[in-house]
């Protein structure tokens, strides 16, 4: 990068100026992952201090029956092929209370889009699930499931919304997003939900009161100039609605321990390497700085490893997700051994030994319980990057 252009960059970041397309494109360009790094700090530092966030939730998938055969994804089985499942309402409850220990505070959902499945299934499935655990928030449904509800049930997404939410909804999952420019996504997506519909929807959440998240797949056969795209698209509906409480970029992973069948559901792994952990540690740090107007940017560590992810705390983000004890939709696809279960006390050892504060929060980022930072007396104790 021209030096002047390096200059130009850091002075609008350190005076709080939004940055633009072009520059959001020029630091994708930058090979100084330390000079970027230490920007994306700066900024979490000032929304958030030396705080890093987590929650205690759990993964839960009632079905994996899906319409959609999307290009990335080894997750969605059809009807009645091998490991196709769908779970009872009474047997998604009673699982959903095996994972009750630990204080557990949310309850993350996402199923495949069922053809067959009726609409009723889904807010019931809430109601029931709200009256076995009263205390835990519910975080249900991709947009893309929403507009699915509309073609089966005839309702508009505005009437759904309200009956979930009636059933016990708390919030939306960020998921469906994937790449919005239609450049790349018409060769990764197989359903009709696209930024119209995604943004739509989303909308239609804020207005009724709810924080939802956002996504980005990412390091897959897009660009960076379509990464900075889908941020933006982000950060204006972010200045119209306020809603979106956190940003979460996904890394793409080769799904190599769901080919057991073998029939390979992923059809991007043999063209592509997926994303380095520089270039992961890159994402964090250009989707931190480009946008502003998101509180939160959280490192998912299923999809990242947990050694990465604690390095992305020093490159923008500040949430490190949750305890989630199995993760279905991917997991291990790097190789890397990376666990399936995180506890409280793992979470809080990887928070303070990447030299940050935990604090405990809910599905709304309200504070649960805050934790000491690393031990200052231990010798070599780690500190947030300095600026």
């Amino acid at each position: 990068m021209d030096a002047g252009l390096k200059r130009e960059l850091e002075q609008k970041v350190l005076a709080g100026e939004r940055l633009s397309r072009e520059d959001g494109i020029a630091l994708y360009e930058s090979d100084d992952l330390a000079w970027l790094g230490g920007l994306a700090h700066e900024v979490r530092t000032r929304k958030n201090g030396d705080v890093v966030h987590f929650n205690v939730n759990r993964h839960l998938n009632m079905t994996n029956v899906c319409t959609a055969s999307c290009a990335y994804c080894s997750f969605q089985r059809k009807p009645g092929e091998k490991d196709a499942y769908t779970m009872r309402i009474e047997e998604a409850v009673r699982l959903a209370k095996a994972m009750e220990g630990e204080n557990l505070t949310e309850l993350h959902i996402v199923n495949g889009l069922h053809p067959n499945l009726p609409w009723r299934y889904y807010p019931r499935s809430l109601s029931e699930l709200k009256k076995a655990l009263p205390d835990v928030s519910l975080k249900a449904f991709t947009a893309t499931e929403i507009h699915h509800f509309e073609t089966i049930s005839g309702l508009s997404a505005s009437d759904i919304l309200d009956e979930l939410i009636e059933a016990g909804l708390e919030s939306l999952t960020g998921g469906g997003a994937e790449i919005f420019d239609w450049e790349v996504r018409q060769h990764i997506v197989d359903h009709n939900t696209h930024w119209e519909d995604w943004s739509r929807i989303h909308r239609l959440a804020h207005e009724k009161g709810l924080k939802t998240p956002a996504t980005m797949l990412y390091g897959h056969i897009e660009e960076p100039r379509h990464r900075v795209d889908h941020v933006l698209r982000l950060r204006e509906l972010q200045d119209e609605t306020g809603g979106f409480q956190v940003f979460i970029p996904l890394r793409y992973q080769h799904d190599f321990v769901d080919m057991k069948d073998g029939k390979i559901r992923n059809r991007l792994q043999a063209r592509t390497t997926m994303a380095t952990g520089a270039e992961a540690l890159k994402t964090f740090a250009v989707s931190r700085l480009l946008f502003d107007n998101v509180p939160h940017v959280k490192v998912f560590w299923v999809m990242h490893g947990v050694q990465t992810a604690q390095l992305a705390l020093q490159h923008g983000a500040d949430d490190m997700d949750g305890s989630v004890v199995e993760y279905k939709i991917t997991h291990d696809a790097d190789n890397y051994g990376t666990p399936n279960k995180l506890t409280r006390d793992d979470l809080l050892e990887l928070i303070r030994d990447a030299g940050f504060r935990p604090v405990e929060r809910n599905t709304r980022y309200e504070i649960i319980r805050e934790y000491p930072g690393p031990d200052a007396g231990r010798r070599e104790s780690p500190q947030p990057m300095r600026v």
